[in-house]
């Protein structure tokens, strides 16, 4: 019997198809093409199953996947839901395919992750950008407002639909349901990427998900804050305002033909655990990351983002106050065994889930104590970061992608129309997009955070010698 440790399998179709399928010792003749044999390339194929011809018939006979979204969209409280083997990345994409025209405005904040940017890449959509509210302590985003939606949406009444991404990546919420209610107001759709959220709504230390304070649809991934397979991600949506025949295009025209069934199989089983386990176990979650706030927090110098607007469950440890270099501290919980999910000069995030144990959270504790003393220097103030950053859009993303373009040294760029996406990662947000007119702040930023050690993403020249421009 292939292991089901924690009793799911009978709550989760897919799983259950899925250790079927292994258990049934098989001899395809379908695709994959290692046939389940590990002695070709080793170990790294074990367990891989296709939806098709594995977890269900090629002819998609036993209805296993459809039965396993229908649970998951009772659970979320959603008329339609997908689950996507492309992550997030994919379900954002899906969202912006779905709600307007070529050409159409949709409000998005300057928070957005680099996949819904191309996002509206692909549907040729107009973002009317929101500036988000800064943490003057701390340089960080705060949570959109609802009267800066609404003071948006009036001086832009031709956009049809707005997006909002929350939580952040560092876990600041905003107040979905207010703004839910101003955007409805215009008859427009509130879409939220929730790619950080997955485990929100399950604990009443939680904030209820976007869904539940009235959103029209969520994008979500099962495997950052629940223990799904990488590229797990669920799409969850009402369908008052959002055309479901619409948005299942939109799904299927930007996800694979041939998923794995074992990504599938995880998001069934993250589900399946939330459902019947998740108070418990998001409850030992919470505590886990007020521990680590509480010890750090103690920690002269450091500062850890807390309060009502913060997800409990999201530990952000920003070290300007200490002086130590926060990528020094990574490098030092790296050689302990214990990489982090994001780490910067001023900030790190340790990424804490419902896998992490009493005594790992401790070592971990301890392992960011003892670096922070060792690197201990000068304090610093503020967080260095993109989110200040005033875009000015020049051409619709989509006209500038696609453009004509040339590559031009770096000093050379100021004053052109970038045409690539260039964003400091992690978090993925763009510093300089399509469209967007190359201005000396922005190079400044983003020099300041390669010099820093943050590895700059998407660009094709991510030295920052040269920067892919639209041609005249």
């Amino acid at each position: 019997m292939t292991s089901d440790p924690r009793g799911l399998r009978s709550d989760a179709p897919l799983l259950d198809a899925y250790l079927g399928f292994l258990e049934s010792g098989p001899s395809p003749f379908t695709i994959p093409g290692h046939k389940q044999r590990t002695d070709l390339v080793g170990s790294v194929v074990a367990g891989d199953v296709p939806l098709f011809g594995g977890l269900d018939t090629v002819k998609v006979q036993h209805g296993v996947l459809a039965l396993a979204e229908a649970r998951a969209a009772d659970l979320w409280g959603a008329d339609v839901c997908r689950f996507s083997v492309g992550g997030s990345t994919h379900g954002n994409q899906a969202l912006a395919l779905a709600v307007a025209q070529p050409g159409d405005h949709v409000v998005v904040p300057r928070t957005l992750h680099r996949s819904l940017l191309m996002g509206l890449v692909l549907a040729g959509l107009v973002p009317v950008w929101m500036r988000p509210r800064l943490d003057p302590a701390t340089g960080l985003p705060l949570g959109t407002e609802p009267d800066d939606v609404s003071r948006t949406l009036r001086e832009h009444p031709t956009a049809r639909a707005v997006f909002l991404g929350d939580p952040s990546y560092v876990g600041t919420c905003c107040d979905l349901g207010a703004i839910a209610d101003r955007v409805h107001e215009h008859n427009l759709p509130l879409l939220v990427d929730a790619a950080w959220g997955a485990h929100f709504g399950f604990h009443p230390d939680l904030p209820r998900h976007a869904l539940a304070q009235g959103a029209d649809a969520l994008v979500t991934s099962a495997h950052k804050t629940l223990p799904a397979y990488s590229q797990a991600a669920l799409v969850l949506a009402r369908t008052e305002r959002l055309d479901a025949d619409r948005l299942d295009r939109a799904f299927e025209a930007t996800h694979t033909t041939s998923p794995a069934g074992a990504i599938l199989a995880s998001i069934d089983a993250a589900r399946a655990l939330v459902s019947r386990d998740g108070r418990e176990l998001l409850g030992r979650l919470v505590a886990h990351v007020r521990y680590a706030r509480d010890r750090l927090s103690a920690v002269a110098g450091v500062v850890v983002l807390d309060g009502p607007q913060v997800d409990p469950a999201k530990l952000v440890v920003l070290v300007g106050g200490t002086g130590a270099d926060g990528n020094a501290v990574e490098r030092d919980l790296v050689q302990a065994g214990m990489p982090v999910e994001m780490a910067d000069v001023d900030c790190l995030v340790p990424m804490l889930t419902v896998a992490d144990d009493r005594e790992q959270v401790r070592a971990l504790v301890h392992a960011l104590e003892t670096s922070i003393e060792r690197r201990r220097g000068r304090p610093r103030r503020g967080a260095g970061s993109g989110w200040a950053l005033e875009p000015r859009q020049v051409l619709p993303p989509r006209e500038a992608f696609f453009a004509r373009h040339e590559k031009v040294p770096i000093d050379q760029a100021i004053g052109r129309t970038c045409a690539e996406v260039v964003a400091p990662y992690p978090p993925g947000v763009p510093v300089l997009a399509p469209g967007e007119e190359v201005t000396g702040s922005a190079l400044d930023l983003l020099r300041a955070a390669r010099a820093r050690g943050t590895r700059i993403a998407y660009a094709a020249d991510p030295g920052l010698r040269t920067l892919t421009v639209v041609a005249p």
